[in-house]
């Protein structure tokens, strides 16, 4: 089973922290309009996360990803770290993300993933909140160490139930591979940039579960610039020391030039579905349930 998603919040974070400049604008409308009409010639049906606020400053964005046959998941209302917020942010985050969503849509929205996989050991209470917002499916596990996410010692990268509390979420954490010893991604964001194609595609046909995640910026082929110490402590929320700025800069940055190349010869080698479509083919009263 390969699960293709997409994590779309480009517009709203330019608008807010840049004021919208025209010519990052153009460059999201490009790439989307590109990965659209390459997956329609692929026949591949997506999950895109999307944040609430895109439905609202933009939502002609997410009617273009209706009319294309994709799912549409919700990715927080405003992108910030539920690991930074607490139980009554997230839930006034969840419910308003939700309504700009499906009053877009006009559809239930289920599916949930969270920013920088934030969810962990710390905010476990994040499934309880979910649940009572109507959000039946996660995709936000990251079951190794990250900066600012992961869920280190989560017993395994395949779908499954989580529990917390009497409250429950359909699970599909990310897929992670072995390399000298270290468990690590491999199918998204600036891993599957590091990543030779060679290699991604060998280890996706091993495994008979991949579930592959993309931003758009990971798409354009020009990189982002080096954050002032104020723009990177008001978004990371943490000192913006040369240090963190640079590693953020590298890793944002590492290998972008042939990302898309990558990304559509991997939609020629796989039959991707959304996540709406694997709830047909996993038998949900027979996989494994974890206590969180």
């Amino acid at each position: 089973m390969d699960i293709l998603t997409f994590d779309i919040e480009e517009w709203y974070l330019e608008k807010i922290r840049h004021g919208g400049r025209s010519v990052r604008y153009q460059q999201f409308d490009g790439i989307f309009d590109k990965v659209l009409a390459d997956l329609n010639d692929a026949g591949i049906k997506a999950t895109f996360f999307c944040v609430g606020q895109l439905a609202t400053h933009f939502p002609e964005k997410i009617r273009l990803i209706v009319e294309h046959g994709h799912e549409v998941g919700c990715h927080s209302n405003e992108h910030r770290w539920l690991n930074k917020m607490t139980e009554e942010q997230l839930r006034k985050d969840t419910l308003e993300a939700l309504k700009a969503l499906e009053d877009v849509t006009g559809k239930k929205v289920v599916s949930y993933r969270a920013p920088a996989f934030s969810i962990t050991r710390q905010n476990k209470w994040v499934v309880n909140v979910l649940s009572d917002c109507g959000i039946e499916i996660d995709a936000s596990i990251f079951p190794t160490n990250r900066d600012f996410g992961g869920y280190k010692g989560f017993p395994q990268d395949k779908p499954c139930i989580i529990s917390h509390e009497g409250a429950t979420l359909k699970e599909y954490p990310i897929s992670l591979t072995s390399v000298f010893g270290k468990q690590i991604a491999y199918s998204g964001g600036g891993y599957f940039r590091l990543m030779p194609h060679w290699f991604v595609n060998t280890t996706m046909k091993h495994r008979d579960y991949n579930i592959c995640y993309f931003h758009l910026a990971d798409l354009i082929q020009q990189g982002s610039k080096l954050m002032s110490k104020q723009a990177y402590e008001d978004y990371f929320k943490e000192p913006g020391t040369l240090k963190n700025r640079l590693n953020r800069y590298v890793k944002r940055n590492i290998r972008i030039g042939d990302t898309y190349e990558k990304f559509n010869a991997v939609l020629q080698d796989f039959d991707f579905i959304s996540i709406r479509k694997s709830q047909e083919l996993i038998r949900w009263d027979i996989v494994k349930r974890i206590e969180l």
